[in-house]
């Protein structure tokens, strides 16, 4: 229950500006959920959200931009808007992107942590990764293919 709670909250955040745990909780008892501010309450401190301004300057709960997953929203786009090409020499991965957004997807590719990405290292139009295997080069360039594809 605790966990499909957790969802809808998350769900709620994102679709909805809510400013105040009340206003949650009465969305949630809308959803079905039973719930008090107490347990609305201990579920922002468990799902680590924070209070943001939206664009009226008012303050509204927001999913804290770490705990999104570890390929947020905003990497994927960075991803897909810079990445032009990849190509492997054994364990290093070259990525080419658009000039100037080789920091930029560089940085997004490091935010998303994947165990077989050692390092990476970005100029102005191109990355070089150090991959663990060659296998795991494989791996990590079929992970950006759906990404950018």
């Amino acid at each position: 229950m605790k966990g499909n709670r957790h969802a809808k909250i998350i769900e709620l955040i994102q679709k909805k500006r809510i400013e105040t745990q009340e206003e949650l909780a009465e969305y949630l008892n809308q959803e079905g959920f039973k719930v008090t501010q107490a347990t609305v309450s201990r579920d922002i401190r468990d799902l680590k959200l924070t209070k943001v301004p939206d664009e009226n300057g008012k303050q509204r709960y927001a999913v804290t931009p770490a705990d999104i997953s570890e390929m947020g929203e905003k990497y994927i786009r960075v991803l897909r808007d810079g990445f032009m090409s990849m190509d492997m020499a054994q364990n290093i991965l070259v990525i080419k992107t658009v000039s100037g957004m080789a920091m930029a997807v560089c940085a997004a590719i490091d935010a998303m942590k994947w165990s077989e990405v050692v390092g990476s290292i970005a100029g102005d139009d191109t990355i070089m990764c150090a991959i663990r295997t060659v296998e795991d080069t494989a791996k990590v360039m079929d992970k950006i293919g759906r990404i950018v594809m």
